[in-house]
């Protein structure tokens, strides 16, 4: 029996605007190489995107140790977590247990209360063949395998009765087998599987994230590495983009030694797409070297999410704790901001230490090779690419409505509220959409179609403030005459 309403009633209806999804504007897509021996699953860290909120997570995904020169992943997962402390990450490790190997030789090692310690890194446990004498010990059964801070492994005795030696061989991971080929990877007709840089395009279907910079601290100081990267950056699942951070080369057989080489050495290596942030050189803390594109991508995070998850600063003159600049194999590296500066008009970015180290440069690598604001300056280019897929993540929802102006104009009602707003909080100059008559016909309409133009004005960076001193004669004589 229908309700009997008698007086006088009030029903709310939901808010019609649509609730924005944006994508994680600075989440970094690490590729490269990891300690996958040290992962809770060895045999499924490879060549699949792994998330990771904490250093915890990243250390069960894929492994980590303090050796940044063969696994690179390990410097991102700690300027992330630990010098930042920044979440999340995405990781895509390409080293594989199955092919990146060799053998550990077989060798005797005492055995101290119940414990002998493997003195090789990179140890498989499930692969060690573990005996005392001639008899095979059981794994699990006689002996169990952990590893100790150093990555190295432990094999503890159930009952260590009258063994003193152990003899143990097997296999370890091998990151030497690694070439730019496994980091470019590539996709298998036969079997469908993606590797490297291809596995990016599993990051939305599997994640429901949108790729905000893509990292290979090291490996995108190969030329080929490079431009693979910066591909990858437009199109990801057909519709995202995103921007990257890497490395200039500064290896002594054909690096950038000196400030005075970048130019060259960028020319060399083709890096002029308006997606890549290239850094120069390496930066120290305390004993470690890390690739800068390490520590750019991470605090580029960092910024971001406290700006409300909105790339519109510039990552430049950002302050962060870093020991001094060096180059890949250590030696110190010197910079004054005259020679920063002269690094920055080469479109690449580098450290200043003014009272504090701190990022410099606004420049993406299409400068001096194009002026254009959109593509010229990081947060600008950034801006345009978040927008873009802050767009597409927000109205997919709404492909296949009525192409109605109902829908038209809760489209543009949303999105010029969303461009108030944040102009309103000072993160861009202005924003607004429109949709044109002209640009959408009859025939347009028909088909399925409708086309909207979107004003962006994200602020450029007051790169160079001058301030100009000049004597005044008049405030001299005033001096001298009391102002009469």
């Amino acid at each position: 029996m229908a309700a009997y309403n008698h007086g006088v009633r009030v029903l709310e209806n939901p808010t019609s605007l649509t609730v924005p999804r944006n994508g994680t504007a600075g989440l970094q897509v690490i590729v490269g190489v990891a300690p996958v021996n040290l992962a809770e699953d060895p045999y499924n860290a490879t060549n699949t995107p792994k998330i990771a909120y904490s250093f915890a997570e990243a250390s069960a995904a894929v492994g980590y140790c303090d050796n940044f020169k063969d696994y690179n992943i390990c410097e991102s997962v700690d300027a992330s977590f630990r010098v930042l402390n920044i979440a999340p990450i995405v990781i895509i490790n390409v080293l594989d247990p199955t092919t990146h190997k060799k053998a550990l030789e077989e060798k005797k090692y005492e055995v101290v209360e119940g414990q002998a310690t493997i003195d090789t890194f990179g140890v498989l446990a499930d692969k060690l063949v573990v005996k005392t004498g001639e008899r095979e010990l059981a794994a699990d059964a006689d002996y169990v395998v952990t590893f100790d801070d150093d990555g190295m492994a432990l094999i503890t005795l159930v009952d260590a009765t009258g063994i003193t030696e152990l003899t143990v061989s097997g296999t370890v991971i091998d990151p030497s087998a690694i070439t730019y080929a496994d980091i470019i990877g590539g996709y298998n007709v036969s079997t469908g599987i993606e590797k490297g840089l291809e596995v990016i395009r599993q990051v939305f279907p599997k994640l429901q994230l949108t790729p905000g910079l893509i990292v290979s601290p090291g490996w995108s100081k190969q030329p080929n590495v490079a431009a693979a990267i910066a591909a990858k950056c437009t199109g990801i699942n057909g519709v995202f983009s995103c921007e990257a951070v890497v490395d200039l080369d500064t290896t002594e057989e054909s690096g950038a030694r000196k400030y005075t080489d970048v130019l060259s050495v960028k020319q060399a290596s083709g890096l002029v797409s308006k997606h890549l942030d290239v850094e120069w050189p390496c930066v120290r803390i305390g004993d470690k070297i890390y690739h800068a594109s390490a520590i750019k991508a991470a605090l580029i995070a960092y910024t971001d999410a406290g700006n409300d998850d909105v790339p519109s600063l510039s990552p430049s003159n950002k302050v962060v704790g870093i020991s001094g600049l060096c180059l890949e194999d250590g030696t110190e590296i010197v910079l004054d901001e005259q020679q920063a500066n002269v690094v920055n008009s080469y479109g690449v970015c580098t450290f200043n230490n003014f009272s504090g180290w701190a990022t410099w440069g606004n420049n993406t690598a299409i400068y001096p090779t194009s002026s254009d604001p959109k593509d010229r300056w990081i947060n600008c280019r950034r801006f345009f690419s978040w927008w873009g897929n802050s767009f597409i993540l927000t109205y997919h929802e709404r492909v296949d409505d009525n192409n109605n102006p109902r829908l038209i104009e809760a489209i543009v009602d949303d999105e010029n509220v969303k461009g108030n707003s944040l102009a309103a909080q000072g993160k861009c100059a202005g924003a607004y959409i429109e949709w044109r008559e002209a640009e959408n016909t009859i025939n347009d309409i028909m088909g399925g179609k409708m086309q909207f133009l979107h004003h962006l004005a994200p602020w450029t960076p007051a790169e160079d403030i001058l301030d100009v001193l000049e004597f005044d004669p008049e405030l001299l004589e005033a001096a001298f005459t009391g102002g009469e």
